[in-house]
């Protein structure tokens, strides 16, 4: 259920044909003649940036030695019914060259600007677009419908042909987890614009009455010993509810949280149970498996202290909200599906059975009924008519439980041994990271 997740190249800029001068006068004439041209190319970058239509250079600055772009561009809340108004979407531009490829990053929420790692491999400029109706990219009155796959991948589509008009190179998108989604479903709809999608940890739910996928992941991850010890820590948290809630309520206060949307904190603390192993699997390694204790023998502290340390977050309205992840909840409970798994080992010990889905910790004016066809629709064309895309998922991550599957036509999958949600090309097996990068640079034009 739950949806977080989570080194820049850095070009000197200066041409190795210098060698071919003589004495310190050649050097330095060279040198002063490579920085005024970069100088000149960031000029006419920043004036064909003010050139574009509603596009608005909000500040400027630099990284590792690049210009560096904060932005917003005008997008119409409904791409096919402009009149209806519009909104101002951020995003980021790290300059690197005009004719260096770009790669278009989304994290698939609020402005995410880390340096990605095709960016990195490549030596690329790098554009990171804050989602639609996350943070500050939306309208003074949102109407949640708006917030959809094809919406979005539209915004994406508009900043890419502003610009084009200034980088001609190969263009490639990226993304992780929710944001390598996004970025799959900006190439199912838009697919001129990228030359390749590279997604990582991206997960497909295409049937979401089908959670088999899943299930099985959970029969299987790690070690038969490390499931039993963390099912029946999860079970115990539910057996000593009535010791566990106090301290659950605590916690709350200490944070300040409150549980309005999911009812009450009984409701929450269990919601929060349900994730329990999930989040163990999503952000810990099998390494963690010796620290889980005995759930016959801890104590209430040592139970809760260690659960609230792995694993154990709770659902609270100030995270959940429009302000907060809300957005998220609502796009899974209306198109990208979720997780409803059995918890069989847990079935007479819970009191909430129809809890464990998005629109449980939405605020009531969010909620939606689910419509799964563009989903399907999107996995079917993956599946055959999809090219040059790429998927990376974790070994031990649930999210990569349920993947794309890309098609025959110049796409691959690959799986980073023992990997959680943050699997990367760089932790696949050697022959593996050899063949995906030498992919990326061939789709990359090098």
């Amino acid at each position: 259920m739950r949806h977080k997740l989570l080194p820049a190249l850095f070009c000197t800029g200066l041409v190795a044909a210098t060698s071919l001068l003589t004495g310190t006068a050649a050097t330095a004439a060279g040198t002063t003649s490579s920085a005024a041209g970069a100088s000149a190319e960031v000029t006419d970058v920043r004036e064909r940036l003010d050139r574009i239509p509603g596009l608005t250079v909000v500040s400027q600055t630099t990284k590792e030695g690049f210009p560096y772009y904060t932005l917003t561009l005008t997008q119409p809340i409904d791409h096919r019914h402009p009149a209806r108004g519009t909104f101002e979407q951020r995003f980021t531009l790290w300059h690197k060259s005009e004719t260096a490829p770009m790669v278009l990053y989304t994290g698939g929420y609020s402005l995410a600007t880390s340096t990605r790692e095709i960016t990195t491999l490549l030596g690329a400029n790098q554009v990171s677009i804050e989602h639609r109706y996350f943070s500050q990219s939306r309208p003074a009155t949102v109407d949640w419908s708006d917030l959809n796959v094809w919406q979005e991948a539209s915004d994406e589509h508009a900043v890419v042909q502003a610009l084009k008009t200034i980088y001609g190179a190969k263009w490639l998108g990226t993304g992780a987890s929710k944001g390598g989604m996004t970025q799959v479903y900006h190439e199912r709809f838009f697919p001129e614009d990228l030359d390749a999608v590279v997604a990582y940890v991206a997960p497909n739910d295409a049937n979401n009455n089908d959670d088999s996928g899943y299930e099985k992941f959970f029969r299987t991850v790690g070690t038969p010993e490390c499931r039993a010890a963390l099912n029946a820590v999860q079970r115990e948290m539910l057996v000593r509810r009535e010791q566990m809630l106090p301290r659950f309520e605590a916690t709350a206060k200490e944070q300040g949280l409150t549980f309005q949307y999911l009812g009450s904190a009984d409701r929450a603390y269990e919601f929060s149970v349900l994730d329990q192993v999930w989040n163990f699997w999503q952000s810990g390694t099998y390494t963690d498996c010796p620290t889980i204790p005995d759930a016959k023998t801890a104590t209430d502290d040592e139970l809760y202290t260690w659960s609230l340390g792995h694993g154990l977050s709770p659902y609270a309205d100030q995270g959940n909200g429009a302000e907060g992840s809300g957005p998220y909840y609502r796009q899974a409970a209306a198109q990208l599906g979720w997780a409803d798994l059995k918890f069989k080992h847990l079935a007479d010990v819970r009191l909430y059975p129809d809890i464990y889905q998005p629109n449980s910790v939405l605020p009531a004016d969010m909620r939606v009924d689910y419509d799964g066809s563009t989903i399907k629709g999107v996995d079917r064309w993956v599946a055959t008519r999809g090219e040059r895309m790429m998927f990376v998922y974790g070994q031990n991550d649930p999210w990569s439980a349920e993947r794309f599957k890309p098609s025959k036509r110049d796409s691959m999958l690959f799986e980073a041994p023992n990997s959680n949600h943050g699997a990367l090309i760089s932790k696949l097996q050697p022959a593996d990271r050899a063949k995906a990068e030498a992919a990326v640079k061939r789709w990359a034009g090098q």
